[in-house]
């Protein structure tokens, strides 16, 4: 079987690296923070410099846990900007390898697979690792570190474990170079796909390194996790089947779109109702603009931290497949009024739309009203156009103009964060401000090397 040459790159503290190159300022020893300075002392750090982790500064913190006799910069987000520069770096790989041969993991890291390129260009992997790292110096400013392995995930696990200890910033595994040098490495949340969650469980069993699950009991793990346990057992010794050519085959059985947000305060049940509605309004114009339509939807809400609820969620089937607005919220608002409790405050909400499809391949009931579904479909279409031409905002429902709406907002935001354009950076201390009650740090699941359309650092 052919020796495969994978390399995992990732662009160091990239938003603040991208920030300090904004600034003429070096990423390495200045002390910098990506964060909204508008939502206060208990929000959460996009990304913090390396000089500021090098003083125990822990990356995704949140304000107020800075100590408050580090001096700092707070840059506040700006994703467009981040975005164009991802993209410039994007375009460095692709001098290189073939874009069959990228798989972008999130805004800051990629795969590449070099196998068949390393003989063309004379070089070894980590050659060819360092000449694009540099590439990536010369023309952005940003840092790169990266991990290469025979597999997908020991590149993977050398970059995240291994290159951090290099003097050139590359990691390199084998699977015997895996099982030696790191079957008793601790902790086990340093091995990608292995959170708090798991180790807990695992701890239960005895079992605190990769070595400890090779010699457990096969069946104990697969009673505890299904599955998952041919994963977790792949992965302790260093094996991954996946390769470049499955992901970029891969297609999922069923898809659905989904939008949530956390709100800024706790809302009312009148209140959040209508983000409820303007959300409806944003997702039936994304099904729209696919050219998709959906079969139902799900409404999950979490109420005020302060209560320690959790969250409560429902489905609507919907009589057809349907992507307007007038055909699709009252099924939410039902969903809504049916899960929630009036008199509790809401801080959180996302809404789905499951097994979307494609509109062209619908047959649509003899009893709907044509005409009228439409008309609706028209507007939605001038909608579109207009936002497209005129920008997000350029057009609004008259609900969204009200004070408790957030589109308007959400609308001026790429993933959850400002867009941004320049803004003078803060100094000083917003680490005396109260964290916000509830303000959460977002949660992302990895799905087995499925690709990430929104990235986080």
């Amino acid at each position: 079987m052919e020796t495969r040459s994978y390399l995992c790159i990732d662009l160091k503290s990239f938003y603040a690296s991208v920030e300090c190159v904004e600034r003429c300022l070096d990423a390495l020893t200045t002390n910098l923070v990506v964060a909204d300075p508008e939502r206060g002392g208990g929000t959460i750090c996009l990304a913090v410099s390396p000089s500021l982790k090098a003083l125990g500064v822990k990356n995704r913190c949140r304000v107020f846990e800075i100590p408050k006799q580090i001096p700092y910069i707070m840059a506040p987000p700006r994703m467009k900007l981040y975005i164009e520069y991802s993209a410039n770096i994007y375009a460095i790989y692709l001098r290189y390898v073939a874009k069959e041969d990228i798989h972008v993991y999130s805004i800051d890291e990629a795969f590449l697979d070099v196998t068949d390129y390393l003989s063309m260009y004379g070089m070894t992997a980590r050659q060819l690792a360092v000449t694009i790292m540099e590439d990536v110096k010369r023309e952005t400013g940003i840092t790169a570190t990266a991990g290469i392995g025979t597999n997908l995930y020991l590149a993977k696990v050398a970059l995240d474990i291994t290159a951090k200890h290099a003097e050139d910033h590359i990691g390199f595994l084998t699977e015997e170079l895996y099982r030696k040098t790191l079957w008793e490495h601790r902790p086990l949340t340093d091995f990608w796909r292995i959170g708090r969650g798991t180790v807990k469980r695992l701890g239960s069993l005895g079992i605190l390194t990769m070595k400890d699950v090779v010699q457990a009991d096969e069946d104990a793990l697969y009673r505890m996790f299904g599955v998952d346990a041919e994963l977790l057992i792949d992965h302790a010794w260093g094996r991954e089947s996946v390769t470049m050519a499955d992901i970029k085959a891969y297609r999922p059985d069923n898809s659905s779109i989904s939008s949530g947000q956390v709100l800024a305060r706790d809302y009312t049940h009148e209140e959040c109702r209508l983000v409820v509605k303007e959300m409806t309004d944003a997702l039936c114009l994304e099904l729209a603009d696919r050219g998709l339509v959906t079969e139902s939807v799900t409404l999950s809400l979490g109420y005020s931290n302060a209560l320690k609820l959790g969250h409560v969620h429902g489905t609507a089937s919907l009589p057809e497949a349907a992507n307007t607005y007038r055909a699709i919220v009252p099924h939410v608002c039902e969903v809504y009024d049916r899960i929630t409790d009036p008199a509790l405050p809401i801080r959180r909400l996302s809404l789905t739309a499951n097994n979307v499809t494609q509109e062209a391949y619908v047959q649509y009931s003899l009893f709907s009203d044509r005409e009228e579904t439409e008309r609706d479909r028209r507007a939605q279409k001038a909608a579109l156009e207009i936002k497209k031409k005129f920008g997000k905002n350029a057009i609004l429902r008259g609900m969204d103009l009200q004070e408790a709406g957030t589109t308007i907002e959400r609308n001026r935001q790429i993933g959850g964060h400002k867009s941004g354009e320049f803004s003078e950076e803060l100094t000083g201390d917003m680490a005396e401000q109260e964290p916000e009650a509830g303000d959460e740090n977002e949660n992302r699941g990895e799905n087995r090397w499925k690709e990430q359309e929104n990235g986080t650092e």
